[in-house]
């Protein structure tokens, strides 16, 4: 990526299995070209932007496109001896940078935000890069009810939570296939997940909203982060603790004072929080990832300029120089 230094990467769980994974590859075109993704679930793949010379929305699209019919072939052959596996989803956060341009796509509630300098007074402003599909948000219930508008029920307000048929907060993801697909809604699939009525359209979707923009030199760096992050901070407090502090340990950072947040929220000490059991922990915030990615300036300068081949590298632990392109160290707690 057009990086000064190597990602920061942090993971904290609540549940004693993982709910969120993040993988960060990274494909070198004359050091120009790489994304980082963080995925709410148990099924990724980004095949195609490998086999692509230039990155490009439609291309992405195609990629969300594969892994959405991958798992629901996964789905159909396993649901004979597995039926819960159609209730299983993924949000999907992705950022791709190319030539200087960042794609940001997202399915779900993960989220993107930008560290800009602002030239006039020196501060870093926070700017978010992707668009959320939660029902929570007004827009999305609207956006839900002109899609269905013969079904009243399409958001229910359930224990003060706003819920796609009363059953999901998204509305968007990969997989879900239940929502998806009548014929998965049926038994032996739990109760609760089973609708009452059937449905000719698919009630969640797995079209990702994507944006494209022009890095400048004045852009620092990128956060990337699962919805736990973003229901404990702020845009803006989020990139004044990356920029305020180190660089090292960011994201590490980042989640730690989420959890004193979450303390804080439940009247409590973060030393006991910290004692609870995984599986409890649920009651008290939930899974939370994060990877920060900073920019280099000349690189962004120089970046749309640069051609060449494709190289694709998977890194996770691997150990290159500063202001190469992959990540170098890996945090999970």
């Amino acid at each position: 990526m057009i990086c000064e230094s190597v990602p920061s990467f942090m993971q904290f769980s609540c549940s004693s299995v993982v709910e969120d994974t993040y993988h960060v590859i990274v494909f070198l075109k004359s050091a120009s070209l790489s994304y980082c993704k963080i995925d709410s679930g148990h099924f990724h793949y980004l095949g195609f932007a490998a086999e692509q010379n230039s990155m490009s929305v439609d291309v992405i699209r195609k990629a969300f496109q594969a892994t959405e019919e991958g798992f629901l072939s996964v789905v159909s052959k396993q649901w004979p001896l597995k039926p819960q596996i159609a209730a299983v989803g993924s949000c999907c956060l992705v950022g791709v940078i190319s030539g200087g341009t960042l794609y940001v796509a997202n399915l779900g509630d993960s989220r993107a935000v930008l560290g800009r300098v602002m030239k006039a007074t020196g501060e870093v402003l926070a700017i978010q890069l992707s668009t959320e599909h939660n029902a929570s948000i007004e827009s999305i219930r609207q956006e839900l009810h002109s899609m269905h508008p013969d079904d009243s029920q399409i958001v229910v307000l359930k224990h003060n939570v706003w819920r796609v048929k009363g059953l999901i907060q998204v509305s968007r993801s990969i997989g879900d296939v239940y929502l998806k697909k009548a014929e998965f809604n049926r038994e032996p699939l739990y109760a609760k997940f089973r609708l009452r009525e059937t449905f000719k359209r698919p009630i969640l979707s797995s079209d990702p909203s994507i944006s494209v923009h022009e890095l400048q030199p004045h852009d620092q760096f990128l956060i990337f982060a699962s919805d736990g992050l973003w229901e404990h901070l702020s845009n803006q407090e989020a990139v004044d603790i990356v920029q305020n502090n180190p660089r090292n340990g960011s994201a590490r950072r980042l989640v730690k004072t989420a959890l004193q947040e979450a303390a804080k929220k439940r009247e409590m000490r973060y030393s006991d929080l910290k004692k609870i059991d995984r599986g409890v922990r649920r009651h008290f915030h939930d899974d939370i990832t994060v990877i920060v990615v900073f920019l280099d300036s000349n690189l962004v300068s120089r970046a749309s300029s640069l051609r060449g081949p494709t190289l694709s590298m998977k890194g996770g632990g691997i150990s290159l120089p500063a202001k190469t392109l992959a990540p170098s160290e890996l945090g999970t707690t």
